[in-house]
């Protein structure tokens, strides 16, 4: 996907495109007034507040078709410089310019943009003419609060795309539509994997039988791998004592993005964010040696967190969801060693579904707004230093980020490209001297003094929801044979001949411990090879004569034409061995 944010030309002639949008929309909408119009990841958009009035679907192609005329038309885009007070009286009707204006400090020299009858502030910079704007498209539409605050009035988001030529726009509508047919949401419904309902709330999703398999399985295969390295996992309850959350922190620092307190026999209860406080709590309830550590507490578990609506996307962005989550409570000697242990598990995982293009992304902390962040100066530059320190011996390019930190400490974010374009956190290791200092956490070291212990916080799932979300996206919805909810389907020819030796199969199969089910509706066989297909089943076993005269098997493949006839006994090898080898 084409980086509209940080190609040049591209950004510039998004930016113009947009104001070429709101002109068209001002010419169909005279109330329209309109907030900010910038260039994002996935194009342009402009906030519009059209009094009364919503946009439809139906509503774009009447927009496109103005937008073409200005196009046409060939006004060229004219910048002007005006002052403070210019800039107020000239925009004195408009609440969201005035707003805009009044951040500006006085005698602030203050850009605007004209194309013949529109006219809106504006940094720029712009194409030279309109003309130049003319091979776009407007993608979709939404309400935003102005903002982004939920108290504020709901405006029209707009979003388009623009490019140099017809060419390039036509490849990246094709892309698009490629992503549509991606949609996690889109595949989940088809696949059932899942469900939401307003009865039940948004942002809040129902796991359906097939989508509680994929869980399962990915729980499993986490935790045994976490079992096999040494990792001891525990359950802790999804409420927490409000206190709790004073003691880490999170109550001052992350109470926004918490549900509101439960009040209950004079105590207060959240549902949790995340499990840090109560595995620290679980450390302290033991005194612990320094040849105890490295202790590392895993759970899957599931947490909450009140997003706002607007942000909320499929299973990918969610109120309710759960993480693979571990904390490493280890001496300050062993953090090299631990933290390039999770590296390389986090890399193992990636092998296993076949993760090529990632990158690793240094999360620190913004040292211009200190107040987001707690804790001192000099556990922010040690535990930063470290970080560095440990990338550097093992050799992975990353980058900087500043001001992506966890508010107690920094973090190595692992960005995933997607088949789509998006980059997604999947994985995330943090350092964390913070949370032991506020928990009082001890060891006896080997001088007998009681010292602190360094925590790492890592999951290398991160989230379950948002990871299977990217995998349906990543696989179009055909998850590898081990994951798949149905791995095969037994589809007899003629139930009057052969149903008897395709419940034979079925059965065998599921002593086996495979997936499997039977098709043997009174329905044509082409219908039902079809609608195999349209449910991704990764396996079709088409059973007629010979199959059950020789005790055969013909299978074919999702997405395949080919069909192989092979014995029973081998049809099984094949399959254990691609489950053993997870081939994706």
């Amino acid at each position: 996907m084409r980086d509209f944010l940080n190609e040049k030309e591209l950004n510039t002639l998004n930016h113009s495109c947009a104001h070429v949008m709101a002109q068209a929309v001002k010419h169909l909408y005279p109330q329209a007034k309109f907030w900010v119009g910038p260039v994002v990841e996935e194009g342009f958009y402009y906030d519009i507040d059209l009094g009364d009035k919503t946009i439809s679907e139906e509503d774009l192609p009447k927009i496109e078709k103005e937008m073409k005329k200005i196009c046409k038309d060939g006004k060229r885009i004219i910048r002007s410089e005006i002052t403070k007070e210019e800039a107020l009286e000239k925009f004195k009707d408009d609440e969201y310019k005035i707003d805009l204006i009044n951040h500006f400090e006085d005698g602030t020299v203050i850009s605007v943009y004209s194309q013949g009858d529109f006219t809106d502030l504006c940094r720029g910079p712009h194409v030279e003419t309109v003309k130049l704007c003319k091979n776009f498209k407007l993608i979709k539409h939404s309400g935003a609060y102005w903002k982004g605050d939920k108290n504020n009035k709901v405006l029209q988001r707009i979003y388009g795309v623009c490019f140099p030529t017809k060419e390039e726009l036509e490849e990246h509508l094709n892309f698009l539509e490629e992503a549509k047919q991606r949609d996690h949401r889109k595949l989940g419904k088809e696949m059932g994997i899942f469900m939401f309902a307003d009865l039940v709330g948004r942002g809040l999703p129902m796991w359906l039988p097939n989508g509680f398999t994929v869980r399962r399985l990915l729980s499993d295969y986490i935790t045994d791998k976490e079992v096999a390295l040494g990792y001891r996992h525990v359950m802790t309850p999804s409420l927490g004592n409000v206190k709790l959350y004073k003691t880490s922190g999170h109550w001052d620092h992350y109470k926004e993005d918490m549900f509101p307190p439960i009040e209950v026999d004079e105590e207060a209860f959240v549902l949790r964010p995340m499990n840090c406080p109560h595995h620290m709590v679980i450390y302290k309830n033991s005194l612990h040696s320094y040849r105890d550590l490295p202790i590392r507490l895993a759970e899957v578990a599931n947490d909450f967190r009140f997003e706002a609506s607007g942000a909320l996307t499929g299973i990918e962005r969610t109120r309710a969801f759960t993480q693979n989550d571990s904390h490493i409570f280890c001496r300050p000697d062993q953090i090299a060693s631990e933290f390039k242990a999770v590296a390389a598990l986090i890399l193992d995982v990636y092998k296993d579904f076949g993760f090529k293009d990632y990158e690793f992304r240094l999360s620190l902390r913004d040292p211009e707004d200190k107040e987001k962040y707690f804790g001192n100066d000099d556990l922010w530059e040690k535990s930063e230093a470290e970080l560095r320190h440990v990338l550097e011996e093992m050799g992975v390019n990353y980058y900087e980020a500043k001001g992506e930190a966890a508010f107690y400490g920094p973090k190595l974010d692992v960005q995933v490209k997607s088949a789509i374009g998006h980059d997604v956190t999947l994985s995330t290791i943090q350092l964390d001297y913070q949370l032991p200092e506020r928990f009082e956490l001890t060891y006896v070291d080997e001088n007998g003094e009681k010292v602190r212990p360094v925590v790492i916080h890592r999951a290398i799932l991160g989230s379950l929801d948002r990871f299977i979300a990217f995998l349906l996206e990543e696989t179009k919805g055909n998850l590898p044979l081990w994951l798949s909810p149905k791995q095969i389907i037994v589809l007899p020819v003629n139930n009057k001949y052969h149903q008897e030796y395709a419940r034979k199969v079925l059965d065998d199969l599921r002593k086996e411990g495979f997936r499997v089910e039977l098709d043997n509706r009174d329905e044509k066989l082409g219908y039902r090879i079809r609608e195999a297909q349209m449910r991704k089943i990764p396996y079709e076993l088409v059973l007629g004569n010979s199959e059950r005269d020789e005790g055969t098997v013909t299978y074919r493949q999702y997405g395949q034409q080919k069909q192989t006839t092979v014995s029973y006994d081998e049809f099984v090898s094949l399959i254990k061995d691609e489950i053993k080898h997870k081939s994706i």
